[in-house]
């Protein structure tokens, strides 16, 4: 009865149009009013004391530096950096967006903050040089996913943060699957544009013009470097990286490249707030919410289903990864995580499949990360459709084989666990 009074309010709030943190928060309430004998302030305990952790610190400062490098001027010099370097190819310009998002995705940690990012230039010069509005609109909608494997990333702080896993192997093993991934995109917008006849941009560049690029871009280039070498040669946490990233995003944005006056400044504090409040929100529910669960044991229902259904370990990923889809399709990537690491990563590392749970990290922040375009929550979709003022139903249309080049990515991922273990296993 308490499984039916949880996950019945939460999905009928889901289709009535509520929040998802508010569906977290009202489900538990109303499950613990009416279905157990649980007190009613544990909601607000749960919500609260899981938020008192060092680890989570990292997200609001890696918003906060996506913001800042998003309004002072980052953001465009890599995207003239990515132009420069593919631009002038067959469907140059939508390449030139994955590009870019790959760059961008290397310094802010968010998909949707990736979408809003590079979407603003790019969107609007695709459909002025003709490319479909739905495609300029769903690959920038796609190609901001990558935000969310290429370190540094949120929900590999959020996954490390709950599975108890190294957020510093985490972020080395999102590296490979995120080129992949990126690669992948590349192939579905080379195609897709040859098939259009969505042509270039221009003539192939110099190596001056190249060169110029790189020197504009230099000091965005080096953020990567210094949040994982930082990390990685002992020198600070993955929390204080963040830290680090924004405090070096604001540097650059005032004093190098004197984008970001007080009007700037304002607008970008005052959107990582807004971020970071809705975020904050939606852990604390999530872990209320994922009490409850634990309490009724749902996480082993669960468990001895999937193992259940088949003795194949290659098999059981693939439930899993469908799975994994379908929750995509209507919850957020910060709630799901919070909700399914304690009940998959026990299953996956128990004796008979034996993953690493580094890989499983990977494996499901890509599930995840392919929700960002996955109706009808698809977040980075609405994204893209107000930022491009496209129709969210061309964008819908549109996505269909990108997101078929996804699950390419996706199977590819899932079963070469090298690509996300190796760079790990060399650190140490």
């Amino acid at each position: 009865m308490t499984v039916a009074y949880l996950f019945g309010t939460f999905f009928f709030l889901i289709l009535i149009g509520t929040p998802i943190a508010l569906s977290l928060g009202i489900a538990s309430l109303i499950t613990v009013v009416l279905a157990t004998d649980v007190a009613v302030n544990t909601i607000v305990q749960n919500a609260f004391t899981s938020l008192d952790s060092f680890p989570l610190l990292a997200i609001p400062f890696f918003i906060l530096a996506g913001s800042l490098m998003s309004s002072g001027g980052i953001s465009r010099r890599l995207l003239d950096l990515a132009n420069v370097l593919i631009g002038y190819v067959v469907g140059g310009l939508a390449m030139v967006t994955v590009v870019a998002s790959m760059f961008f995705a290397a310094i802010s940690g968010s998909g949707p903050a990736t979408v809003a990012a590079i979407g603003s230039f790019m969107i609007p010069s695709m459909k002025q040089h003709n490319y479909g509005a739905g495609f300029a609109a769903a690959i920038t909608a796609a190609a901001g996913s990558v935000g969310v494997l290429i370190p540094p990333s949120i929900p590999f702080v959020m996954y490390g943060v709950v599975g108890s896993v190294s957020i510093g192997s985490m972020f080395l093993a999102g590296i490979l699957p995120g080129i992949i991934l990126g690669f992948c995109l590349l192939i579905i917008a080379y195609a897709i544009s040859k098939k259009n006849n969505y042509v270039g941009t221009g003539e192939a560049p110099s190596l001056k013009d190249v060169l110029k690029a790189v020197n504009e871009a230099k000091w965005a280039l080096l953020i990567p470097v210094i949040i994982l070498g930082g990390i990685y040669a002992g020198i600070y946490s993955p929390t204080e990286s963040a830290a680090i990233a924004a405090l070096y995003a604001l540097i650059i944005g005032v004093f190098i490249y004197r984008e970001l006056d007080l009007k700037a400044l304002y607008k970008a504090f005052a959107s990582a707030a807004l971020t970071n409040s809705t975020t904050v929100i939606i852990i604390g529910f999530s872990i209320s919410f994922a009490y409850l669960m634990t309490l009724e044991r749902i996480p082993n229902t669960i468990a001895s289903f999937i193992t259940g259904a088949s003795e194949n370990p290659m098999i059981i990923l693939l439930i899993i990864n469908v799975f994994l889809l379908v929750v995509g399709m209507f919850i957020d990537t910060i709630s799901a995580l919070v909700i399914l690491t304690p009940i998959l990563l026990p299953v996956v590392t128990s004796a008979e499949i034996g993953m690493d749970p580094v890989h499983f990290g990977v494996i499901l922040v890509t599930n995840l990360a392919i929700g960002f375009v996955t109706p009808p929550l698809g977040i980075n979709l609405f994204v893209a459709s107000g930022t491009g003022k496209v129709p969210f139903e061309q964008i819908s249309k549109a996505i269909i084989p990108i997101f078929l080049m996804m699950i390419v990515a996706l199977m590819v991922i899932t079963y070469i666990p090298e690509l996300s273990t190796f760079l790990p296993d060399l650190a140490e």
